[in-house]
């Protein structure tokens, strides 16, 4: 096809986002439309995330509307990219939807444009090598003052659940004065929040020794570029934190107290058996740092139940462990066992329904833990920033504590001036569930 409108759903994760990001401006600048309904379009480009089976489930039910939407009207194309092309169920999926025109692997994830008029072939290469720059075309697809700034893309960790190095290949770090360029482009372009994000960000530039270039140092760059924006760090991982890493945060500057560290399980058994490369003590050890060092921090984390082996009293080890700790943002998962990982094979399996019971415990008690503590900020004035406003007036915002779609906001009547972007003074009146709504604070800016 040598033209036409194309559509464009992006699942998964916001490092998925990004892939659709450039998948949209390697599409705009060969000269396709975008359109936000897929009834204008002629081509409908399903962007897969399969880390999860609710993901690949999510994948299916998108191929299934897309196959719908090809049956309406003669001439219609579809792609699917992403993940799943790399995931072990793809010849499932290749065999349940014929209707499907591409699938188009990482590999060829700007060059979609090109495999549409058949100028090349779909890449046959095993391993993964694409990684994303400044050079690329790409449609910024956040709100316009957020941007996610990918830093690096795969991951050489190997946890014995994950099939994240088998869906997005080896450790791959940008340079820096490639990530700083991008990041130039986007504060220039109004980008108030810059999210820096990857497989694991704490690895960047470990694949690259010889550069002498890590997140510090990375870090250390963006914090010095001129401009009125903010730093926000996503998937870190609690083996990588260096002391030097730890006083940059503390410094703040441009970069939020707010670290999303996936700790996944605080027994030392579990920890071995996951391939996590950090014991309990390192945990303990590394959060006791990050608490008493940075001012103000919030702690994202995430854990997993149900490992294969898991026992009683590991799984009380670890609620104690997040009672402990008062982690100001949680997620849980229960275990699913992925193909072709080593925890896939492990005795001793878990039983579905034992595994989202212990989940299902600790979501419901982080769940009234932060409503404690957000009933608590009743009466304090925070910084916020405006994410959107409605049309009856009705303003939403986050503050450094929140990152968007992922966490709580902040609601209140707007006011002259108020717009998505700007950043506000807010007195907190009240709670939401774990959401706060707030009044506009006498000061602002």
């Amino acid at each position: 096809m040598k033209s036409g409108n194309f559509f464009i759903a992006a699942l998964g994760c916001p490092k998925n986002l990004v892939e659709a990001e450039i998948i949209s401006g390697t599409m705009l600048a060969e000269g396709y439309s975008i359109c936000f309904d897929p009834a204008d379009a002629d081509i409908y480009i399903v962007d897969t995330c399969a880390f999860l089976p609710a993901a690949r489930s999510e994948a299916a039910d998108e191929i299934y509307a897309a196959v719908q939407w090809k049956n309406e009207r003669s001439g219609r194309v579809i792609a699917v990219a992403g993940c799943l092309l790399n995931h072990a169920e793809l010849s499932v999926f290749k065999a349940h939807f014929p209707e499907v025109d591409l699938w188009v692997p990482v590999n060829d994830t700007a060059g979609i444009p090109a495999l549409l008029r058949k100028e090349k072939e779909v890449s046959t290469d095993k391993e993964i090598t694409f990684l994303g720059d400044e050079k690329l075309p790409k449609m910024q697809l956040t709100l316009p003052h957020v941007a996610y700034l990918k830093i690096s893309d795969g991951c050489d960790n190997r946890c014995a659940y994950c099939a994240i190095p088998e869906l997005r290949g080896k450790l791959r770090s940008r340079t820096a004065a490639s990530v700083l360029a991008e990041a130039e482009q986007l504060i220039s372009n109004g980008v108030k929040e810059l999210i820096v994000i990857g497989q694991d960000i704490t690895a960047f530039g470990h694949d690259r020794p010889e550069a002498g270039e890590d997140l510090a140092y990375l870090l250390r760059r963006l914090n010095e570029l001129p401009g009125d924006f903010s730093i926000r760090l996503l998937y870190t991982h609690p083996a990588h934190y260096t002391d030097e890493l730890i006083g940059l945060i503390a410094a703040g500057g441009k970069i939020l107290p707010y670290l999303d560290i996936p700790l996944q399980h605080i027994s030392n058994r579990i920890l071995k058996d996951m391939n996590r490369h950090i014991d309990t003590a390192g945990i303990e050890t590394l959060l006791t740092k990050l608490r008493k060092n940075i001012p103000g921090l919030v702690l994202r984390s995430t854990f997993i139940t149900g490992l294969p082996g898991e026992s009683e009293a590991e799984f009380e080890e670890l609620c104690d462990f997040i009672r402990r700790w008062k982690f100001e943002r949680l997620g849980v998962f229960s275990f699913a066992p992925e193909p072709g990982t080593p925890a896939a094979g492990m005795t001793g399996q878990i039983p579905v329904e034992i595994a989202d019971a212990r989940a299902r415990k600790i979501l419901k008690n982080q769940i009234a833990r932060m409503k404690r503590a957000q009933k608590r900020l009743v009466g304090s004035v925070v910084e916020a920033l405006v994410d959107d406003v409605d049309g009856y007036g009705v303003a939403i915002a986050r503050s450094a504590a929140d990152a968007p779609e992922i966490d709580n906001v902040i609601r209140f009547a707007a006011w002259r001036g108020v717009k998505p972007g700007k950043r506000v003074l807010l007195r907190i009146t009240g709670c939401d569930g774990c959401d706060l709504v707030a009044e506009k604070f006498r000061k602002n800016f």
